[in-house]
């Protein structure tokens, strides 16, 4: 199943992709595409609807964040090697753990607002993997069993707060609207292998990412294990995988976003999204 969350922001309503490309409202069985609705249960039931009984939202509406109410989103740097050697930063032996703030997420073609002042803002392309079920100390083998499906992110970044500022990464990667996710969630029943995903990244037209999660150092598997290590993963918890090399960091110069850029972004399977850049100062 595409499940997704359309209108208004902060008013989005639940939906389903049908197989012609069409919403359905799903919110007369469902409150959001959030918590328990994404629990093996809820997804369950959820499948079990009669899809031509469904209403077909009219019109071309808003996406949202295929997520709703994310509890925590979690955010893995450096894994893919060629990216870690682009930044100029050695392949790391664990996991790179950091956070964005729940409230930089945003819709898949919501605008992305460069800071005041910044002059560093930058893109990255990434597979979104939300959590179905609570998960602590899971063993490697069961943790793709506490997936409810996967998503496109792009994990904007900042790059003068996140490495220049002193302190975590964290400082540039939470700005408002620095977490676009969607346009929709696919369940993990219709991605067999998400290590053999394609994913790439364009600005103004330019392809600037190409790759593949098949290059990952740490799997999903593996992230999703050793990050109920360190926390209790809850349901709706968004974690996104880290980014293949092409970002405008890397780049010889270095490439910014300034302002006025569109960007355009998706992964095999997973829907694409499209942005616009704009300064907020």
């Amino acid at each position: 199943m595409k499940l997704l969350r359309y209108g208004p922001a902060g008013r989005e309503k639940p939906g389903l992709l049908d197989g012609e490309g069409r919403i359905r409202d799903l919110s007369a069985h469902v409150a959001d595409i959030a918590g328990a609705a994404l629990g093996p249960e809820g997804l369950v039931r959820i499948a079990a609807l009669e899809l031509d009984a469904l209403p077909i939202v009219s019109g071309q509406p808003r996406l949202g964040a295929c997520v709703g109410q994310v509890p925590k989103f979690v955010a893995i740097g450096l894994n893919y090697a060629d990216h870690a050697a682009e930044a100029g930063l050695p392949v790391p032996s664990e996991p790179v753990v950091f956070n964005k703030w729940t409230s930089c997420i945003s819709g898949p073609e919501d605008d992305v607002l460069i800071p005041p002042g910044a002059q560093k803002t930058d893109w990255e392309v990434e597979l979104g993997v939300v959590i179905g079920s609570r998960a602590s100390h899971v063993a490697e083998a069961a943790a793709l069993e506490h997936v409810a499906g996967y998503c496109v992110v792009n994990d904007v970044s900042e790059r003068e707060w996140q490495a220049e500022r002193g302190g975590t990464w964290d400082k540039g990667k939470g700005f408002d609207t620095f977490g676009p996710i969607g346009p929709w969630l696919v369940t993990r029943d219709e991605v067999p292998d998400p290590q053999a995903l394609a994913l790439w990244l364009e600005v103004d037209g330019q392809r600037f990412q190409q790759g593949s999660t098949a290059t990952m150092i740490f799997t999903v598997a593996e992230i999703v294990a050793y990050c109920s290590r360190l926390m209790t993963l809850m349901p709706g918890d968004v974690i996104t995988t880290g980014t293949p090399p092409g970002v405008g960091m890397g780049r010889k110069p270095p490439v910014f976003l300034r302002g006025g850029e569109v960007m355009r972004l998706g992964i095999a399977g997973l829907g694409e999204q499209r942005q616009r850049v704009r300064r907020s100062d």
